[in-house]
């Protein structure tokens, strides 16, 4: 069986062993949702009905983007329908939006649900996609320790925020 590696993450790991700032209940993604005047600083995508979409701060690749429910849910089976269906047609509109603005080869989409899994973030459900390239695990990640991020989160905002608009308010 083949593995892949991304040792460039244990720095993110390790952060939840280091002494937090934040109090025992602050919540990432809760903080992100309830500060719409910050959308651009917190890169915040696309407000939904149910759900928004947020870049991740600790890209697996240029474009990591997770889709997460408004409401404060740890396990999918706390979902509503609606929200589910609403996740994935935000899945849907982002890999179409990193279509057109990244031109990736494939995507990683999936959630990881309780720390043990994997989940940095485990107290409140969210679902990731990842851009993926021939080629895009080399030699730096392997043998240097360090992952590259060809562009600056900013500026990839900027070019996936043409793409994905908040729809006009309904009457």
């Amino acid at each position: 069986m083949d593995r892949l590696w991304s040792p460039w993450r244990s720095k993110y790991i390790e952060s939840f062993n280091e002494q937090k700032e934040e109090p025992d209940d602050f919540c990432l993604f809760c903080d992100a949702l309830n500060t719409p005047d910050k959308d651009e600083a917190k890169f915040v995508l696309y407000r939904g009905k149910l759900c928004y979409v947020i870049m991740n701060l600790y890209p697996y690749n240029s474009g990591h983007l997770m889709v997460v429910p408004h409401r404060h849910l740890s396990m999918l089976t706390e979902m509503t329908d609606e929200e589910y269906l609403e996740i994935m047609q935000l899945l849907k509109k982002c890999s179409e939006a990193l279509n057109e603005v990244m031109n990736p080869h494939g995507f990683n989409i999936g959630t990881n649900i309780g720390r043990v899994s994997g989940a940095g973030i485990d107290h409140h459900i969210h679902f990731h996609i990842v851009p993926r390239w021939n080629g895009d695990t080399n030699f730096m990640p392997v043998l240097g320790d360090t992952k590259v991020i060809s562009e600056e989160m900013p500026k990839t905002y900027q070019k996936l925020k043409k793409h994905l608009t908040n729809p006009a308010p309904q009457d």
